[in-house]
């Protein structure tokens, strides 16, 4: 296995730690269908990103805003970020521009960089910020200008770097996730906080340099960006850097691969594939899965086709992964295993609790926590106990030897296909439609996505068309929001309180 040596200063940065190596690897880092790039050539595009973004006005602590489709571009984009001490905030592609202002307004962006479809109305609409134009091949706006860059630029960008000192406790990134309020929330991550997860993570996976990652995740997301692109890099691995899954490309590279992360709806569509076999997963060493929670009997079947028991883990958008199955030992279906080293997790009896003395809510604390909402400060007190301990939201038990599952979460929260989706957005968009009295959302079992959002609609089917809800879903919504599933009904189940009792609702329509 690779050594790796991080002294804890307070300068230690994702670059420093994990990217900034690049710059002397003169052999395969990215592998896409199209090229092969090698580590120096991707370190000097983001050295070229680094110096144009320098010189377009960004500064330590300024937000760049990206709803990029993945390419080596937009990754090195975010790395060029971080390098001159932005704070890099990915958006989910499929975002509305309805959708989009909401966030730039809360993260008030110096820089925004999306298609080349898109750049015309976000120029118009938000003059105060630079608009500039990256697609999926590479083109555009941003490539075009950064081709002007001279080393002489490069390294007046390395000298302001010198007097701007970036601290392991600086802003890295802002993800947003979905909260308590249906509103968005900012979770502000700093270097800290993400190298020292891929440290970690690297050594309880067993990472090393002969690793070949397998990635076809989305990189707007914890898991595809700092998961996957952290430990692939900081263990001196290759990626074959594919732009989004597809069960036929994916068991066209699996052989050349050793290693595969992914949500699991992959592993039900690839188990679904004629083409995937034992013989295709025979040069995989660790298959990892995450976001959602995985079926047992994915894990099952997987595990009778290939031989591999599917490893899975358990993280969040604040606190990037907090838990594992064990490399060595027991990989439990339904579990996600234990507190991986220097996080400390734990069980406690939220307040209002409803399913009995052995279920609690999981708190966690360690380095890789982040450090809170952006411009919440509120919500974020309110998110941390006293001692310092972030509540997760998410329901848990423990079993006698210490394996922990996820049984619920507090929240009403659904995540589908490795997204989290609020329900109450969707209820909002839903109950503007004329002849729609009230609405409600819930999350149901689904083989391939892990859940997909049901609707249930009190109103009158005659009058409520099939076009007009999507038509006001496709005006307000992001696709994967969208409801797979329409119940119409007269009324909907309440408390003693009024309040929506949705878990009758799931109990009810569960297998709709």
């Amino acid at each position: 296995m690779t050594s790796l040596v991080v002294d804890d200063s307070i300068n230690d940065t994702v670059n420093s730690v994990i990217f900034d190596h690049l710059a002397e690897r003169d052999a395969a880092y990215l592998i896409t269908p199209e090229h092969i790039w090698t580590g120096i050539e991707f370190h000097q595009l983001v050295m070229r990103l680094a110096a144009y973004l320098r010189q377009s006005g960004l500064k330590k602590g300024d937000r760049l805003l990206a709803q990029l489709d993945k390419s080596p571009a937009s990754f090195a984009l975010y790395v060029a970020t971080l390098k001159i001490g932005g704070v890099y905030i990915p958006l989910n592609t499929t975002y509305t521009m309805a959708e989009l202002e909401y966030f730039i307004a809360d993260a008030e962006p110096t820089i925004i960089v999306s298609s080349s479809e898109r750049r015309s109305a976000l120029a118009a609409s938000y003059p105060e910020a630079d608009v500039f134009s990256l697609n999926a091949d590479g083109t555009g706006q941003l490539m075009d200008c950064v081709q002007d860059i001279s080393a002489e630029d490069i390294d007046d960008m390395t000298n302001s770097l010198a007097e701007d000192v970036i601290s392991a406790d600086d802003l890295a990134a802002i993800l947003y996730t979905s909260g308590t309020t249906g509103r968005s929330k900012g979770a502000m991550l700093t270097h800290r906080n993400l190298v020292s997860n891929a440290v970690t993570l690297v050594d309880y996976w067993q990472f090393s340099e002969q690793d070949i990652l397998l990635h076809a995740l989305p990189i707007y997301h914890t898991h595809g960006l700092f998961v996957a692109c952290h430990v692939a890099t900081l263990c001196r691995g290759k990626m074959i850097f594919l732009p989004k899954f597809d069960p036929a490309s994916i068991c066209y590279w699996l052989p050349h691969a050793t290693t595969m992360m992914g949500v699991p709806t992959f592993y039900t569509r690839l188990l679904a594939h004629d083409d995937f076999s034992h013989e295709t997963a025979a040069h995989i060493r660790l298959f990892i899965s995450g976001s959602a929670p995985l079926l047992d009997e994915t894990h099952s079947a997987f595990k009778t086709r290939t031989g591999h028991a599917i490893l899975e883990r358990y993280g969040m958008t604040e606190t990037n992964m907090n838990t594992s199955n064990p490399y060595q030992g027991e990989r439990r279906p339904g579990s996600i295993g234990f507190a991986l080293p220097e996080v400390s997790v734990r069980l406690s009896n939220p307040n209002n609790a409803e399913d009995g003395e052995a279920i609690r809510m999981i708190e966690v604390k360690g380095d890789n926590v982040f450090k809170g909402y952006w411009k919440k400060p509120e919500q974020t007190k309110d998110s941390f106990t006293d001692d310092g301990y972030f509540r997760t939201g998410d329901l848990a038990a423990i079993s006698d030897d210490g394996y922990i599952s996820i049984i619920g979460r507090q929240s009403d929260m659904i995540i589908s296909g490795g997204l989290n989706i609020y329900p109450k957005e969707i209820e909002d968009a839903l109950n503007d439609i004329n002849g729609v009295t009230e609405s409600a959302v819930i999350g149901i079992p689904d083989a391939d996505f892990g859940e997909k959002v049901l609707a249930i609609l009190v109103a009158d089917k005659a009058s409520v068309t099939d076009a007009m809800i999507a038509n006001t879903l496709d005006q307000r919504l992001a696709r994967f929001k969208h409801p797979k599933v329409f119940i119409f009904t007269d009324a909907l189940p309440r408390n003693a309180m009024g309040k929506v009792e949705k878990k009758k609702l799931r109990q009810t329509y569960g297998d709709a």
